[in-house]
């Protein structure tokens, strides 16, 4: 076998100039699209609609929001109605247990709905909070708006319970309507209604 080059046989053409430099402005595009889609935003967007104020219902958003914020992830807690309390300063401070109608309560409906049940079922759930050393509500909001969470407040909600923009936790986001929050829904990877 010999190691000598050889030219190929037959008739060789030139390529055209014209067709060399469209072919080269094609492979530009092309690796321009390429490189784009490499600097493309690889981030995880989530929106949490929020519309309870129980106690309990107040740490599934906040323990979600922060978490995946603490992953990267571009999260919206869009809160409406009743959690709208959850970013409310005073309101906040003072959420309830529903002991009625929570098929977790270790009591029948029927006794849960004697008088002075839900206090006792707030006592006790503050309590457990206590004792595990878990975060609160406040702890949890603060640590969100650390992290960048958006946590946004429903302004038609805000005018319908009479509240003012000053009521919430500094850092939070007033007079979001549902539209931005249906925008952001829609470009989202994960949305959740709690």
């Amino acid at each position: 076998m010999s190691t000598d080059s050889t030219t190929p046989s037959g008739d060789e053409t030139t390529p055209d100039p014209a067709e060399m430099e469209a072919l080269r402005e094609r492979v530009g595009e092309l690796e321009e699209s390429l490189a784009d889609l490499d600097e493309g935003d690889d981030t995880k967007q989530m929106t949490i609609v929020s519309t309870k104020g129980t106690l309990d219902m107040a740490y599934p958003p906040l323990i979600l929001a922060s978490t995946a914020a603490a992953f990267g992830w571009d999260v919206v807690v869009f809160h409406t109605f009743w959690g709208l309390d959850i970013l409310h300063e005073e309101k906040s401070e003072d959420l309830k247990l529903s002991a009625v109608g929570n098929p977790s309560m270790p009591m029948p409906n029927a006794v849960a709905a004697l008088p002075g049940m839900d206090a006792m079922a707030t006592r006790m759930m503050r309590n457990k909070i206590d004792e595990n050393g878990t975060a609160t509500i406040k702890e949890l909001i603060d640590l969100s708006l650390e992290q960048g969470v958006d946590l946004q407040a429903c302004q038609m909600t805000i005018e319908l319970m009479d509240y003012d923009d000053d009521d919430f936790y500094d850092g939070v986001t007033t007079g979001v309507g549902a539209a931005t929050a249906l925008q952001h829904m829609s470009e989202s990877d994960v949305q959740l209604m709690i």
